[in-house]
């Protein structure tokens, strides 16, 4: 066992969170559990006591940063747990875990969301200070915990793993089956952040539209009253919680089932941002029978043009792979055409990786990487072509934004968002200098911008 700090010293934890929002929700579950219990935190190596590691192993470029941060955290501190989806891989020559083939001085190994876990290691090489049932935590959001977020957006996880087993996907080796959390729980959490000030709620897990799906949709409580655990009932609830706080609550990874047109209404009556992140993958029937995915792409299609016909400003995030094992270039090219006519507003694409462990490195048809590449391109151009085109039909009208970045209060200018855009991941809105003197913005409020232009993939705004 390592030497324990000292204990007239709050001992410090240096933290590291890696991969997806999930895995940040991971990070925050596990930084909130370590301030409760009086450890001091860190985003640095340097004096802490110890270092923790949150890891993804979705694709090689994550893995690699992965196992790389691991071995700067060795180097620069010498006492590092390692958690997260990488901690689930094992290892390439025979051996139960990649991590400790690659760094076997790692003091402990854990997978995905395994706070118990993790807090079990720390207390072995780290002792905790005090009771945690004793004292408050300071800078959290109440009972939600703290957040690595700004403080005016916040992740709301709603459940772990997922029931598919997409031939692309490790991630259910990893995370494993669905799992929903109770509902009651869910909604306290969201609660608790719009008490604490956040502006915009996303929820988050693998399969938000399978929320409940693995507890028969089970029936929940929260503020004294039943509530399914189901989506459409969740989604309806947390608009209802962020109404008087003048929140917004958007989704993401939402499948496209037949069941999410019963939230589209609540788009249309500003309930919840008309705004979906819909992860399609692709549009051709082949295609998505190889990759096991649960819709074809003519029902998409389908279900998009109804969703618009209910709630004509909704907006459309999606991804997509290029170069799937045995893509044909027609099938390519029904890709390309699925982009335009369904007028996809935010399109990202990812060049088919064949990630170790993946069931579609077996199917026959494995593409060169220059050719997987190149699809993705052209892709991209198409893509591109289309939320451009989009993106013109904003200019000349009043939004509400979300500011991100303020300038001397706003007068020199500053960044936000529109409901079309979530954090990090889509466009954004430059605001110019307001027209009137008086007029003055700070980050996390709401402005109204009239949309004057373009610039590439972000709009440009005056806040009136």
């Amino acid at each position: 066992m390592s030497e324990t700090a000292s204990p007239t010293k709050t001992p410090k934890v240096g933290f590291v969170s890696l991969g997806c929002p999930k895995a940040l929700t991971d990070s925050e579950l596990i930084l909130t559990q370590l301030s409760a219990e009086g450890y001091e935190t860190s985003k640095t190596f340097q004096g802490a006591d110890l270092v923790i590691v949150n890891t993804c192993g979705f694709i090689d470029d994550a893995v690699k940063e992965s196992l790389d941060t691991i071995g700067e955290a060795l180097a620069e501190n010498g006492k590092v747990i390692v958690t997260g989806c990488l901690g689930a891989k094992a290892g390439k020559a025979g051996g139960d875990n990649l991590i400790r083939e690659v760094h076997p001085s790692v003091l402990a190994v854990t997978g995905p969301h395994a706070t118990d876990e993790v807090m079990n290691a720390v207390h072995q090489y780290l002792p905790k200070p005090h009771d945690p049932f004793l004292d408050l935590v300071p800078g959290a959001f109440g009972e939600a915990g703290i957040k690595l977020t700004p403080k005016h957006y916040a992740y709301l996880k709603i459940s772990e793993g997922c029931n598919h087993r997409c031939t692309f996907c490790i991630i259910p080796s990893m995370r494993g089956d669905l799992v929903s959390r109770p509902i009651g729980d869910v909604l306290k959490e969201a609660k608790a952040l719009f008490e604490g000030g956040v502006k915009e709620l996303l929820v988050i897990s693998q399969d938000t539209s399978a929320f409940g799906v693995d507890v028969k949709y089970r029936t929940g409580f929260w503020d004294g009253k039943p509530v399914k655990t189901r989506m459409l009932e969740l989604v309806q609830t947390l608009g209802e919680i962020a109404k008087p706080y003048g929140a917004w609550v958007r989704l993401h990874y939402v499948y496209p089932y037949p069941s999410v047109d019963d939230v589209i209404p609540l788009m249309a009556t500003g309930a919840v941002l008309p705004y979906l992140d819909v992860p399609l993958q692709h549009s051709h029937p082949d295609v998505l029978k190889r990759m096991k995915r649960p819709a074809s792409g003519e029902r998409n299609l389908e279900r998009i043009q109804r969703w618009r016909e209910i709630c004509p400003e909704i907006v459309i995030r999606s991804t997509f792979i290029a170069g799937f094992p045995g893509e044909t270039e027609e099938e390519f090219q029904h890709l390309l055409d699925f982009i335009r006519e369904a007028q996809i507003d935010r399109a990202g694409c990812f060049a088919y990786s064949d990630v170790e462990g993946a069931a579609a490195n077996e199917l026959p048809g494995m593409l060169p990487l220059e050719v997987r590449e190149e699809r993705r391109s052209r892709f991209m151009a198409v893509a591109e072509e289309v939320s451009i085109a989009r993106l013109q039909r904003r200019i000349g009208q009043t939004m509400q934004v979300l500011v991100d970045k303020s300038i001397a209060l706003g007068k020199k200018g500053g960044v936000g968002r529109s409901y079309a855009d979530a954090p990090e991941i889509d466009a954004v809105v430059h605001l110019l200098p307001p027209e009137k003197i008086s007029k003055t913005y700070k980050v996390g409020e709401f402005t109204k911008v009239r949309i004057v232009g373009t610039q590439g993939h972000d709009l440009v705004g005056v806040p009136i």
